[in-house]
């Protein structure tokens, strides 16, 4: 008899619940007039069976856009390699080090490097750790559901970054050829291990919360610190690999023999040999973020990779300036680092992105109408990916055509590892650009060298690069 009660009381709820007429619901109304809308001719019928049973893309593709992609380019700087990051979210790092091999070549005129990513990797593993550590420390006063403490316990650690990371890291612990420390499954593939780290980091940030909360002294707080980091330590380098002390290592040239005899290197004495200087303060990121002020520089707070290091700081600029930056330095032979939504208009078969690849709003019977101020506004687009931007094609007025980036996807992938995008794909999808300061125009670099104005990691512009 109580089952009986029981099942028609929880039946009674359910029909209540279907008639829900809180405004604001779905009213049984609102449906039939959804669904007055809806008209099934024939040909309607046979459009939604090809939806259902192939890819949107596919039934998409714009026929006047698919012909023969054009692969001149006026200013293209030299090849290299193409890299492959794999099942991993390290593009910013692949990116980074293009840049820095490209250089080297472009300095000796000769010498030919491939960095390990697997070396830097590790130890941005380790410091973004100690800065997720730390900042639960920072903030271990303030209650659990505080915006910041649930930042770091939301993102404890991640593969993204963006240049920044690079110079940061490449000045602290230097830099190793790829033969010396090779990729790892696990800096392949890093999901697993990144899940583990994160549920050991998010543990430790429990103690270390209650351990402020208690006033434990700042000595034992940071003696607990060390110990928690020296497992992650342990964990990285059972999955990534040890980073070396030292090295023997011979350069090769652009036939890929050694010149001269191998010499003994330390992380750090090769970085000097390779890169020679710190990179901080050598060149500057541009952004082009149309919802905000163009020509003012804005930092993002704890957006960095070691907690000693530096914030994520832009200027941001008009799509205009930004080119004409990267004309210069690609005219001078500087590849460079930059970042993009790859997940849109790409058709990925052929390497080539534009804006007019795909006809979605046809296909749905609508348009897709939103700026890109009010994409990233509305999370619907901002930076996913980093690439390295190496040539552009310019019309008779020196106006910029399409552009090239090589990929870190592998040497199969698109156009030989490279990504061809029309001018207009590139100004709507297009967001960060890293340029050495010697083609900075002098009104950028005041601009960027105001003090600038501080924003949270939490806007849906400043994810990582993956």
């Amino acid at each position: 008899m109580k089952r009986t009660v029981l099942f028609l009381s929880v039946l009674g709820l359910a029909t209540v619940g279907l008639a829900q007429t809180k405004s604001g619901g779905i009213t049984e109304q609102m449906l039939r007039d959804i669904q007055k809308e809806q008209k099934m001719e024939p040909a309607d019928r046979a459009l939604q069976n090809a939806i259902a049973a192939n890819a949107i893309d596919d039934l998409t593709k714009n026929r006047a856009n698919a012909g023969e992609i054009d692969t001149h380019f006026s200013i293209e700087t030299r090849q290299q390699t193409i890299t492959n990051q794999k099942q991993s979210g390290r593009c910013w790092m692949f990116s980074g080090l293009n840049v820095l091999r490209s250089d080297f070549n472009l300095r000796t005129d000769s010498l030919s490097v491939d960095f390990s990513q697997a070396y830097l990797f590790f130890y941005d593993q380790l410091e973004k750790a100690n800065l997720m550590l730390q900042g639960v420390v920072d903030t271990g006063k303030k209650p659990i559901d505080d915006q910041r403490v649930q930042f770091f316990f939301h993102y404890p650690i991640g593969d993204g970054g963006t240049f920044c990371g690079v110079a940061d890291l490449a000045e602290k612990y230097g830099l190793v050829p790829r033969e010396v420390m090779p990729e790892s499954y696990s800096s392949d593939n890093t999901s697993k291990a990144r899940q583990l780290v994160a549920s050991k980091l998010r543990e430790y940030g429990l103690q270390l919360r209650e351990m402020v909360q208690k006033d434990k002294k700042p000595a034992a707080i940071e003696k607990a610190k060390t110990r928690m980091l020296s497992q992650i330590y342990r964990m990285l380098q059972y999955t990534i690999g040890e980073p070396p002390a030292k090295f023997s290592y011979a350069f090769r040239n652009s036939k890929g023999e050694a010149v001269g005899e191998p010499k003994e290197y330390t992380p750090q004495s090769f970085y000097q040999e390779v890169v020679g200087q710190p990179l901080n303060g050598t060149f500057i990121m541009a952004m082009n973020d149309p919802r905000r002020e163009y020509y003012k520089t804005y930092e993002v707070e704890y957006d960095r990779h070691t907690y000693d290091g530096h914030n994520w700081k832009y200027v941001n600029l008009p799509m205009d300036d930004i080119e004409q930056m990267a004309i210069s330095a690609l005219r001078a032979g500087h590849k460079l680092y930059s970042s993009y939504d790859v997940a849109k208009f790409l058709d990925r078969k052929r390497g080539y992105a534009d804006t007019e690849n795909f006809d979605y709003g046809s296909l749905f019977g609508t348009t897709f109408g939103m700026t890109k101020a009010e994409r990233i506004s509305t999370f619907d687009s901002g930076s996913t990916h980093a690439m390295t931007l190496t040539a552009v094609d310019l019309d008779q007025k020196g106006k910029a055509r399409k552009w090239k980036v090589e990929n870190s996807w592998g040497a199969d992938w698109g156009q030989k590892g490279c990504m061809i995008m029309t001018d207009r794909w590139m100004r709507e999808f297009m967001f960060r650009l890293v340029v050495p300061n010697e083609f900075v125009p002098e009104k950028v670099m005041r601009a960027y060298q105001t003090t600038p104005v501080m924003v949270m990691p939490e806007d849906p512009l400043f994810l990582p690069d993956e």
